[in-house]
């Protein structure tokens, strides 16, 4: 017993897990470049200002009146958020601050040329930072409110690294969704051939990738449509054709028994010989989609033999005095010929049939041309369907088995050639089979 092969997790769920992984990725970088080359130089060169405003205001303290000293202190607090005390600040070397904090204690320290901590105390409610700085000949303490420095950079970028992962698994969600949702389309459209039934047409739209997939999803589609299509009128058509003969030679086998004679013997060889013709002819129509390979061809002996294999005079030659090379599948092309020229000596009311070759598109085109009935323009494109009749009698002898352009449409089809009907000014009808060059 085969074991079951592991189902792994969908596309969907894949690509948005992958997406997702890039643009965490991405946004670590965008996050460490910003902090380097921008956050870092200007929380520095922040720190640097408020670190020389802090020590230049205890030295201009020491140096002012001391009358004039609570209006500086005032000012200081007004303008700058900064707070003038004599009393020292308690020890801070056991507190673990932000990074900006680490930058101004180092700027202090750099200006002052004594190391010291920042110390963290609650005033009012209100979380303060204070400095011992040196002020004239003593030390006074220097501090601001939290609030003065308001940037919390690990605090932006945890807010920030998690609002871009949500935002980063839900684009990936979509964008997964978006690309897989046509593929989960095509799987169920696939699945519904499988189990014989006919597909729905697919939308051409997105990505390129996907719309051409689409589109050839939908050519096969459209195949598989017209094969149950054929199918079942090729069937409905054989069934109907063969009764009449059938009936027939029910009728003359009953009328043996009785009384046999030769005309009733002729008559039976007549049927099996048309019912012989009819499955010759849905054989042809079977084969049509079968390839063939290719082989330098001598045009103008192929269509002599042709011409050759109808009565004396009932077909005309006009061939240029140079064909063109020529490289297709002989036994197709001979069948596709022949179908056309057997339609235009049925239907050119017994006037003699022309065979032209002429340059066209790049490769060669071949006329048959019959001045019959020709076919109403309504019916110029149903005459390829299998079994369809122009002629109403539905007898074979006047009006065929209807297979003959069908086959030369799937001929035409199967080897990439194109086959075209119009009627002829003056009467008749054209056809011409052409051939793209080698």
């Amino acid at each position: 017993m085969n074991a079951k092969a592991p189902v792994g997790a969908s596309l969907a769920r894949h690509n948005a897990a992958l997406l997702a992984l890039v643009f965490i990725v991405f946004e670590v970088l965008v996050a460490a470049a910003v902090v380097w080359f921008l956050m870092a130089p200007m929380a520095r060169r922040s720190a640097e200002d408020l670190a020389g405003l802090m020590v230049l205001s205890a030295q201009t303290w020491s140096e002012l009146p001391p009358e004039t000293r609570p209006d500086f202190e005032q000012e200081l607090a007004s303008a700058h958020l900064l707070a003038l005390r004599a009393e020292p600040p308690r020890d801070g070397g056991d507190e673990l601050h932000g990074i900006y904090l680490r930058v101004l204690e180092t700027a202090l320290a750099e200006r002052t040329g004594r190391v010291g901590h920042l110390s963290r105390e609650i005033v009012a409610g209100e979380t303060w930072y204070w400095a011992a700085l040196p002020s004239g000949n003593k030390t006074i303490a220097v501090g601001f409110p939290e609030k003065r420095v308001g940037a919390q950079p690990v605090r932006t970028l945890l807010i920030s690294a998690g609002i871009g992962l949500l935002l980063a698994l839900l684009a990936a969600t979509w964008l997964a969704r978006r690309t897989v949702g046509p593929l989960a389309r095509l799987e169920q459209a696939v699945a519904d051939v499988g189990r014989g039934e006919v597909p729905e047409l697919l939308p051409e739209t997105g990505p390129r990738e996907l719309a051409a997939l689409a589109a050839g999803f939908n050519r096969m589609a459209r195949q598989v449509r017209e094969l149950l299509a054929a199918r079942t009128t090729l069937l409905a058509g054989v069934s109907h054709d063969l009764r009449t003969p059938l009936a027939r030679m029910r009728l003359a086998l009953a009328l043996l028994v009785e009384k046999p004679t030769p005309a009733l013997i002729a008559r039976m060889e007549n049927d099996i010989e048309e019912m012989n013709s009819l499955i010759g002819k849905v054989l042809d129509l079977a084969r049509g989609l079968e390839r063939e390979p290719a082989a330098a061809i001598d045009l103008a002996a192929l269509l002599s033999d042709l011409a050759g294999g109808a009565a004396e005079g009932a077909v005309r030659l006009a061939l240029p005095a140079a064909l063109p090379h020529l490289n297709a599948p002989p036994l197709a092309l001979r069948r596709a010929l022949t179908n056309l020229l057997d339609n235009a000596l049925r239907y050119g009311a017994g006037q003699p049939v022309e065979i032209v070759v002429e340059p066209g598109d790049g490769g060669v085109r071949i006329g048959v041309l019959d001045r019959g009935p020709g076919i109403p323009a309504d019916q110029m494109e149903a005459v390829f369907q299998p079994f369809h009749r122009v002629e109403a009698s539905r007898s074979p002898v006047t009006g065929g088995a209807g297979l003959g352009l069908a086959i030369v449409r799937q001929l035409a089809a199967a080897n990439g050639w194109r086959v075209e009907l119009r009627n002829r000014d003056g009467g008749g009808l054209e056809a011409w089979l052409s051939l793209p060059a080698n």
